[in-house]
C-alpha cells in the first residue's frame, strides 16, 4: 500500500518537496553594479566644507574640536560652520552659540585675498561677543604639505 517515491520524480529529475540549492547571483550582480556607479558618480559631490583660499604660514595651525569655526570667503561672504550669515547678524548668532558656555573660541578660516580690514571687524564682532580665543586658520607651506 506504500508509494514508491522513485516513481514521482519530476521532469527534471527532482522528487517533489525537495528545494533548489542553487543561488541566483544574477540579479544581486546586477543591484550591485547599479550601485557602485550610483556612488561614483555621486562621491566626489559630497566634499564637505566651503572652498576659501588660507594664508600660507610657516606654523601649522589646526583648529581644535571644541571651538566654532568661521569661514570667510573672497566674496566676504561668512559661514559659521555651513550655514552662510550677513555679517550684521555675526554678534547675535555667536551670543546664541556660546550662551551658557564657560570656553568661547572661534576659528577663522578667511580667503588670502580678504582686505585686512574685513578681517579686523570680524575679529571685533568676535570680541563684543564675549569670544575669548580667536584662532586664525593658515595652510602650511608647500614642502610641509609633501611631507605628509
Amino acid at each position: 500500500m506504500g508509494i514508491k517515491l522513485d516513481t514521482l520524480k519530476s521532469g527534471r529529475g527532482r522528487q517533489p518537496g525537495t528545494s533548489l540549492a542553487e543561488i541566483n547571483v544574477i540579479p544581486l550582480v546586477d543591484i550591485m553594479l547599479v550601485m557602485l556607479i550610483i556612488f561614483m558618480v555621486t562621491a566626489p559631490m559630497m566634499q564637505t566644507g566651503i572652498g576659501v583660499d588660507l594664508p600660507r604660514a610657516e606654523t601649522e595651525s589646526v583648529p581644535a574640536e571644541d571651538g566654532l569655526t568661521l569661514t570667510v570667503t573672497k566674496d566676504m561672504n561668512i559661514y559659521v560652520g555651513d550655514s552662510i550669515i550677513n555679517i550684521n547678524l555675526l554678534e547675535g548668532r555667536l551670543l546664541e552659540h556660546f550662551y551658557g558656555q564657560e570656553k568661547k573660541v572661534v576659528y577663522i578660516k578667511g580667503d588670502e585675498g580678504l582686505p585686512y580690514g574685513f578681517i579686523v571687524n570680524i575679529l571685533d564682532i568676535a570680541k563684543k561677543a564675549g569670544v575669548e580665543v580667536i584662532g586664525l586658520v593658515t595652510d602650511p607651506p608647500e614642502e610641509k604639505k609633501r611631507r605628509r
